[in-house]
């Protein structure tokens, strides 16, 4: 048999059970991110200023507040949207046993960082190294 000569390569990976820890992070931030992005979504759809009754002085001021308002909302939500995607990615990253590995250096990100960002792809000093490109 060959299996002298031939070299094996171990991939790094945090373990199935440091995975199951992640995922269940990752669970409970992804239910609250969802509600928060319902209810942005709700604000957004519903516009509680209504200035129909008001004076036309008033109306040009509330006009321009009730814009600024919706636009805020909405930046808010297209933010909370991808905050979402990247959580749902995580999980599937965490499906595919590749969670947890940087994608620029292939070092496993350290837990920390990935308990406070449970979405990370990236190591501290990769993100570093890319802000500095």
């Amino acid at each position: 048999m060959k299996m002298e000569n031939e070299k094996k390569t171990f991939v790094k990976r945090y373990s199935d059970e440091e995975l199951q820890e992640f995922k269940s992070i990752i669970l409970d931030k992804l239910k609250v991110a969802k509600e928060n992005l319902s209810q942005l979504i709700e604000a957004f759809a519903n516009d509680a200023n209504d200035i129909s009754d008001t004076s036309p002085t008033f109306k040009v001021l509330e006009e321009g507040s009730s814009v600024r308002s919706k636009e805020d909302n909405a930046l808010m939500a297209a933010r909370q949207e991808k905050f979402v995607k990247d959580l749902e990615a995580a999980l599937l990253r965490i499906e595919n046993k590749t969670y947890g590995v940087c994608r620029v250096t292939g070092e496993l990100i350290p837990k920390e960082r990935l308990r406070i960002v449970p979405h990370a792809t990236m190591s501290v000093e990769a993100k570093l190294q890319q802000h500095k490109k």
